[in-house]
């Protein structure tokens, strides 16, 4: 050995954030009603969801489960699940489901559905806030590292609006300048972003500062 500690490459900052909106997108903030049952000693209870994926949900619930335990989860829109408990917190516990191939993909095409509903929604809502025609120039970090210029057409606190000729898909995650967001619609020009993980209100002064990486012309 030289003598030198080996060190971890530091992944860009941009590129990590993007990664973690993509975990995120894969396990769905769903915050649905359903009931536990436990096979065991046939114990059943109220249960709420509060995220899914096609391979599982966490769950909050009275019913104290050691992790293990098999389950059977009836979800309000989305049916009945076996699984074992994966994980206990504070709150709940984890559920690992064990469907076939099949099941996941359907469960899939659900979650696709209750995200896209969501999106729609929060669309309808971004599109009632006043808009301020903004120009300048930009760029959006897809998912996959791609870096995109675009110029903004305009801003409100929730969302911004840019000309663009590529169109990632609705509901893909991106990065706008240094904000996280998520397509929440195509249109004639380009798409319209809804920022995600904004902890507080902020001006539009304070967001074109944020997303602008450029002066417009």
């Amino acid at each position: 050995m030289n003598g030198q500690a080996l060190r971890k490459p530091v992944e860009d900052p941009v590129l990590a954030k993007v990664r973690a909106e993509r975990r995120r997108f894969r396990r769905v903030r769903v915050d649905l009603q359903g009931r536990i049952f436990l096979p065991a000693d046939s114990r059943e209870a109220a249960c709420k969801v509060v995220d899914m994926s096609p391979g599982g949900a966490s769950i909050e619930c009275d019913l104290a489960c050691e992790t293990g335990t098999a389950v059977v989860i009836y979800i309000d829109g989305f049916g009945r699940f076996e699984g074992t408990v994966a994980r206990r917190d504070g709150f709940g516990f984890g559920v690992r489901f064990s469907g076939t191939q099949l099941k996941r993909e359907k469960t899939a095409e659900q979650l696709t559905l209750f995200l896209n509903k969501a999106l729609v929604d929060d669309a309808a809502v971004m599109r009632t806030h006043d808009r301020t025609p903004t120009k300048a120039i930009t760029q959006f970090t897809r998912t996959d590292g791609a870096v995109v210029k675009c110029e903004v057409i305009d801003l409100s606190p929730t969302g911004v609006s840019v000309k663009t000729a590529l169109k990632p898909p609705v509901g893909e995650f991106v990065l706008i300048g240094r904000l996280a967001g998520r397509v929440a619609r195509h249109h004639e020009h380009g798409i319209g972003i809804q920022f995600v993980g904004l902890t507080e209100s902020h001006t539009t002064d304070t967001l074109h500062a944020h997303i602008a990486v450029g002066a417009g012309r």
